[in-house]
């Protein structure tokens, strides 16, 4: 229903009222048309919070009265409004290139990271989910956001005096986020329920708008709820399996029944990661419900529209619950509302069916249920289908089904103002909205002392946020006056300055720098040719190591002999990033190949004229050449190893000693360093749209989202007919299957072609259910294969057939194996039939 003035205490007066579509509109989180109107309301609690909603709480009425009398006032603000308006009203990207299309998408995410006056994320997945929406509102893609709303969210950090980290878990007060209450057409806050264990879950549901996006947020601190049930929704990642079951639950059932209690639920789901997964289970039921099928053939039906984004690099980090934890929670759940048993859902998140000492594993669940999977860089597909190859056994790893879509991030939300200023100028206005064709030309341009003069600009900017962080964080800790004036007064605008903030987790190693702490020291105090750098990142609470790297790096900041040329802020959020990837000058990263699935922390820094200098893993392993900025690393994998940890710190410092520092100071007598800039401009053109999330979302229609909308229509046209022709196709093979034989391969040559001959006994299945293939290796490429013709039955055979194929090619005979694949028409194989036959 619309909002209204009455969610705000005072009222606005009429004249005011847009304020109400503004502050409630996240889409301030990332275009700055109203910034002015909010910095001008009030501008201390806007800088503190960034968060219009906020400001409009804490107003009086006297203030709004005197702004509702103020001409030149409401002309800014009609002016903002018409203008919000019909960006929202045009066509998009979708509407331009799928203006026929009737489907929807469902995104369910653990965490969103849209603004820091939404503090429901934590890290990457958090923000990568944000953008995913905020770039869904720019393109048009009709994609609705399912989430939950954390009354504490993610720790806060607090660095004593000591260099220790501290958690604080401030509450999220709902009336003073960017959120309501979402309401039927008669006024009633709408809730859904989820049965737990002998009673029921209210869930109380929240709105947020992002743009054309809506995002819905499940809450489960009703008053009519248990104590212990209204903590549910209280942290994100926190307390142990059973409260990470209960949220998991919670997302998944609570969240697809929420869509399908608001109408028409969309047509594709998106899993964004394995937390989710339990909608897989309430999509179906909600099928089964409609169709009047069981759930078999409801899963076959629903399927087809989900897919599964997995973030993970390595299989500890899927969630996996127990079977007596799964039992008590959904065991009956299985029984009376899915007909089937809880083996039957404990197998749908296994590797193996029926090994009772096999835990539910959601990864598995969400593939089990998914018609689509897909990593989140080309390196990280490939380290996935490893990672699933036991799910497809026999399969060659080249063609486990996980295909990659790399990761982006939203430009418009992570450019400073002056880039903004720059990219208009140079691009135009509508740059992150189309194609994106033009922008390395328009940039080439551009000339080196414009860019030179616009990297400086982002470096005062951060200066000057440095120190006012710095200082607030030493008054804090009850710091010496002298020091904190020190505070205020650190880092120089001129001096290159290096950037490292993020998770402080072992795999990153956020600490390869300080091996030897002493040459870094060294590099930073040149007198010639000095370096700053800027460090920032939380550890998990219950990561001890982690934490003892974050007291190193505060350590290292306070020696004597790099005072000024190195500060740890703390409180990582997206408020300092903001910050640090609009102001560095070099944004390093040190993670272990192939742990990083994609990164997205390099990518913000890359429309602000920042450089990369990162391990060759996740998305830099793709977007790295000599031209764009500097790599650590042989591409290769070395696990743990702790000398080779040592290598690369050698690498590293001889890097920013030998070419990263010397490149920045190379500078001609107007102090322009061109080399620098060189690379500055070929990073700027090729990289900032490659690595946009306008080309992610693009490459996410029309690679996934569309195919699926597509494949759940087919197959839940006609009540269901087609999904349950699948099903019988699934289940004559899954039947028959091991009743196929191979007769003899013979092949011969015959006019510079190879010609195979194999007779093949298919038993009980049809002809068409099958493929007989042609198969050979063809390493780090696409494993040649080749579709063998079906040509005589053989006489008294019983569904014997003679396949044959001639082919050119420059291979042995021997080179090719034959094996039979399942290929019923409308399944996706291996993902949905992973039955494969080889020839012994």
């Amino acid at each position: 229903m619309p909002l209204t003035g009455r969610y705000l205490f005072p009222a606005l007066p009429d004249k005011l009222s847009g304020l109400l579509e503004l502050a409630l509109d996240l889409r301030w989180s990332w275009s700055p048309d109203a910034d002015a109107i909010w910095q001008d309301l009030d501008p201390q609690t806007w800088k503190l919070t960034r968060n219009p909603w906020l400001i409009l709480q804490t107003m009086s009425t006297k203030e709004l009265e005197s702004l509702a009398g103020d001409a030149k006032f409401r002309k800014t603000l009609e002016k903002t409004l018409k203008t919000r308006r019909s960006e929202l009203k045009a066509k998009g990207w979708f509407q331009k290139n799928f203006s026929k299309a009737k489907w929807s998408v469902g995104y369910f995410s653990m965490e969103f990271g849209l603004s820091e006056a939404l503090p429901i994320y934590s890290g990457g997945l958090g923000m990568l989910a944000g953008d995913h929406l905020k770039t869904c509102s720019d393109l048009g893609v009709p994609l609705v956001g399912v989430g939950l709303l954390y009354r504490q969210g993610y720790f806060r950090q607090l660095i004593d005096a000591d260099g220790n980290q501290m958690a604080s878990y401030p509450v999220n007060d709902p009336s003073h986020l960017p959120v309501v209450p979402l309401r039927d057409k008669n006024g009633k806050w709408i809730s859904v329920e989820v049965n737990f264990p002998g009673h029921p879950i209210k869930l109380n549901v929240w709105q947020a708008q992002v743009g054309r996006v809506t995002l819905y947020l499940l809450d489960s601190n009703d008053p009519t709820n248990f104590p212990t049930d209204r903590g549910i929704t209280s942290e994100l990642y926190g307390g142990g399996s059973q409260m990470r079951l209960q949220q998991e639950l919670v997302l998944g059932i609570g969240g697809w029944r929420l869509l399908c209690q608001l109408g028409t639920p969309p047509a594709v789901c998106h899993l964004n990661e394995g937390h989710a997964a339990f909608a897989v289970l309430e999509r179906a039921r909600q099928y089964m419900e409609k169709s009047k099928c069981d759930f078999w053939q409801a899963l076959a039906a629903t399927r087809g529209g989900n897919l599964f984004t997995t973030h993970t690099p390595v299989a500890a980090g899927f969630d996996r619950f127990d079977r007596g934890l799964v039992a008590r929670y959904v065991e009956r759940y299985a029984r009376e509302r899915l007909g089937i048993t809880l083996d039957d859902i404990m197998n749908l998140g296994r590797e193996k069916a029926g090994d009772e000492n096999e835990p539910l594993n959601m990864a598995y669940l969400a593939i089990h249920g998914a018609s689509g999977v897909n990593g989140v860089s080309a390196l990280h597909g490939k380290v996935s289908r490893y990672l699933f190859a036991s799910l497809f056994p026999r399969w060659p790893t080249p063609e486990i089904p996980v295909t990659s879509i790399t990761n982006g991030v939203n430009v418009p939300a992570w450019e400073s103002s002056d880039a903004e200023s720059l990219w208009d100028d140079v691009c135009g206005q509508d740059r992150w909205l189309g194609d994106m064709d033009r922008i390395e030309s328009d940039l080439d341009a551009v000339e080196d002392g414009r860019l030179w003069a616009f990297r400086k600009q982002g470096r005062v900017r951060l200066v000057n946020d440095i120190r006012e962080r710095h200082s607030h964080q030493l008054e804090m800790n009850g710091d010496t006056a002298e020091a904190i004036d020190a505070a205020r007064s650190m880092f120089d605008e001129n001096i290159l300055t290096l950037g490292f903030a993020r998770r402080f987790a072992t795999y990153k190693r956020p600490n390869l720098l300080l091996t030897d702490p002493d040459r870094l020291a060294r590099i930073l105090t040149n007198p010639d040719r000095p370096v700053q750098i800027v460090v920032a990142g939380k550890a998990h609470p219950a990561d001890a190591p982690g934490q003892a790297m974050v007291k190193q790096w505060v350590e290292f900041a306070k020696r004597p002999d790099v005072a000024g040329h190195c500060v740890f802020l703390a409180d990582y959020d997206m408020s300092m990033a903001e910050h640090l990837v609009s102001g560095v000058d070099v944004w390093i990263n040190t993670p272990r190949r192939p742990w990083e699935a994609s990164g997205t922390s390099g990518m913000k820094v890359l429309v602000n004229g920042g450089l990369n200098c990162s391990e060759l893993d996740g998305w830099w392993a793709e977007a790295y050449t000599s031209e764009v900025g500097w790599a650590l690393g042989d591409g290769q994998e070395h696990g743990e190893d702790s000398g080779y940890d040592v290598a690369e710190a050698e690498q590293l410092y001889a890097l920013l000693e030998n070419d990263i520092v010397p490149l920045y100071y190379d500078q001609d007598e107007n102090g322009i360093a061109h080399g620098w800039v060189a690379k500055m401009r070929a990073s700027m053109a090729r990289l900032t749209p490659a690595f946009s999330t306008n080309r992610m979302v693009r490459d996410y229609v029309n690679e996934l989202y569309a195919p699926a909308a597509l494949r759940f229509s087919e197959r839940s046209a006609k009540k269901g007919a087609p999904a349950a022709k699948l099903l019988e196709a699934i289940n004559r093979i899954n039947t028959g299957f091991d009743q196929l034989r191979f007769g003899r391969l013979e092949t011969r040559e015959e006019d510079g072609n190879v010609v195979f001959t194999l007779p093949v006994f298919l038993g009980n299945l049809e002809a068409g259910d099958v493929t007989v293939q042609l198969y050979a290796d063809n390493p780090d490429q696409t494993p040649d294969i080749h579709p063998m013709e079906r040509d005589d039955e053989l006489p008294g055979a019983g569904n014997g057939h003679v396949y044959t194929i001639t082919i050119s090619t420059n291979r042995l005979a021997q080179d090719y194996t034959p094996r039979i694949v399942p290929t019923p028409e409308g399944l996706v194989v291996p993902l949905e039939l992973n039955h494969i036959l080889w020839y012994a």
